[in-house]
């Protein structure tokens, strides 16, 4: 479905913090304040990460060597943690449609997943920010076919900021080689059932590990 910055607009009506359960609220609260991590569901990659997992109220950035080799298995638990809460999880312009059987495969609860598909670039980002700004919001997927400036990137990073939510960020490779305000910057490379990670940035941590993440299937 294609929903236009009018439709988009509504949507943020909808999910404004005053209609909000308070108990989702006070969730969304207690995350952006705390800044915990958000478990990753792989060990090997969590204990590398400051607050042992994703960084909640900030942008990563998942810069792939190729497109639908599986990248989305690295989220998935993540995903599911979210749904799970009844935090929406909306996916920002993404090349091809979320294959539903996959993500109940992997604990996603379907109910809380929204998927937006924008007319162009401008669109999306700007859809992007204001999705990251809802505290309704538990994590936000934007892919960028292109190399965005910094200064996109920014407001990115800041909307993130203020809304507590995850912010990830699909790019090429090409886009390691520029700064970035973003908290977390990986680059993923597959290799068969794995998937090689190095850590290009890490706000709090340490940047400069490249090392190999085993998907396994859920329980």
């Amino acid at each position: 479905m294609t929903i236009t910055r009018s439709g988009l607009a509504s949507t943020r009506i909808i999910t404004k913090k005053g209609r909000l359960p308070t108990g989702l609220t006070r969730l969304s609260e207690l995350c952006g304040r705390q800044q915990t991590g958000l478990a990753t569901g792989y060990e090997n990659l969590s204990v590398r990460l400051p607050g042992g997992g994703w960084p909640l109220g900030a942008l990563t950035e998942l810069l792939c060597s190729a497109e639908g080799f599986g990248e989305l298995r690295l989220l998935m638990p993540a995903l599911a943690q979210l749904t799970a809460r009844g935090k929406w999880v909306v996916w920002v312009s993404p090349p091809y449609v979320p294959y539903a059987p996959a993500l109940i495969h992997h604990g996603v609860d379907l109910p809380w997943i929204l998927a937006v598909q924008a007319p162009g670039s401008d669109e999306s980002l700007w859809a992007a920010e204001q999705i990251l700004r809802s505290p309704a919001a538990g994590a936000v997927l934007l892919w960028s076919s292109t190399v965005l400036q910094e200064r996109r990137l920014r407001r990115l990073q800041l909307a993130a900021e203020a809304g507590g939510c995850a912010g990830f960020l699909f790019s090429t490779g090409a886009a390691a080689g520029r700064a970035s305000p973003s908290a977390l910057r990986l680059r993923l490379e597959p290799d068969s059932n794995h998937t090689w990670v190095e850590i290009l940035k890490c706000r709090g941590g340490h940047p400069g590990e490249r090392f190999r993440v085993e998907h396994h299937e859920p329980a």
